[in-house]
């Protein structure tokens, strides 16, 4: 992940993370959430009301998107929302499979 490009679009839409953070990341506050913005975009992506998911399409790149969804995490999304992110981001033709979760693995 371009992690330049992520550091840069949380600077820049600061103000809207933090509030998203606070509303969807409860457990921590918004400062220690931001600390992890991929997972603050991702609970979003995941859990958001649909003025929330606009407004953070509207603020963060869909690259940007695509490639929290890439690099996401076992546990990060439902697979009603992988489903819905990869078709709305374009990820998969609509007659292909999405790709299956990232799963947790013991070593």
């Amino acid at each position: 992940m371009n992690t330049a490009a992520l550091e840069t679009s949380v600077a820049a839409n600061r103000r809207l993370l933090h509030s998203l953070a606070g509303k969807y990341i409860w457990w921590k506050t918004p400062d220690k959430a931001l600390q992890y913005p991929r997972h603050v975009i991702a609970q979003v992506m995941n859990l958001g009301t649909w003025k929330d998911v606009r407004a953070l399409e509207a603020a963060i790149v869909p690259d940007l998107l695509r490639a929290i969804l890439e690099h996401a995490e076992a546990g990060w999304f439902s697979d009603d929302s992988w489903h819905y992110w990869h078709y709305r981001l374009g990820m998969v033709p609509p007659s292909a499979a999405v790709p299956a979760l990232p799963r947790r693995t013991l070593e």
